[in-house]
């Protein structure tokens, strides 16, 4: 078993996919920490070094390694199915798993966080739901081809397994 858990972020996709792997007695990977330990550098870091081109092409790597693993549930970075083939190579090599969050709720997640995320860098609450709704008009053609769709913010861990099995 392989799941790919893909979404914005602050849609929850760390979150779940613990509480998911857990629940299916499988491992857990979040992609982001994955590139992170391989480069040995931040998210951040790379982006404000080596700029997005390189770390999509560092993104695509990782998703490579990790279509390898068996019995595992991976959370993928916000952007990652938005790349190259990456949507495709997920769902040829695994569940696909679209969580769909509302674009308020996305922004009050994210203004809440102390996680460091370039892309968003800056922006004030009203600022962000529209550079949310905005990326999503663009990257919901690639989030729509995932396999499986949640809508809502907290999921039933058992109805999730019964939907993917």
């Amino acid at each position: 078993m392989r799941v790919y858990l893909i979404g914005y972020m602050g849609s929850g996709k760390s979150h779940l996919g613990w509480k998911l792997a857990d629940h299916l007695g499988v491992q857990f990977v979040d992609m982001d920490n994955y590139i992170e330990e391989r480069n040995c550098k931040s998210i951040p870091q790379i982006f404000a070094e080596e700029g997005e081109a390189e770390f999509r092409k560092k993104e695509r790597k990782a998703l490579e390694e990790l279509s390898e693993f068996t019995d595992i549930v991976i959370a993928t970075g916000g952007g990652a199915p938005c790349f190259f083939d990456n949507i495709e190579v997920m769902n040829e090599t695994g569940k696909t798993i679209y969580l769909n969050i509302d674009p308020k709720i996305l922004a009050d997640r994210l203004l809440k966080s102390k996680t460091e995320r370039p892309l968003i860098k800056g922006k004030s609450r009203d600022e962000l739901v529209a550079f949310i709704d905005e990326t999503l008009k663009k990257r919901n053609e690639f989030y729509s081809q995932a396999k499986y769709q949640i809508t809502e913010p907290d999921f039933d861990l058992n109805r999730l397994q019964e939907m993917i099995s």
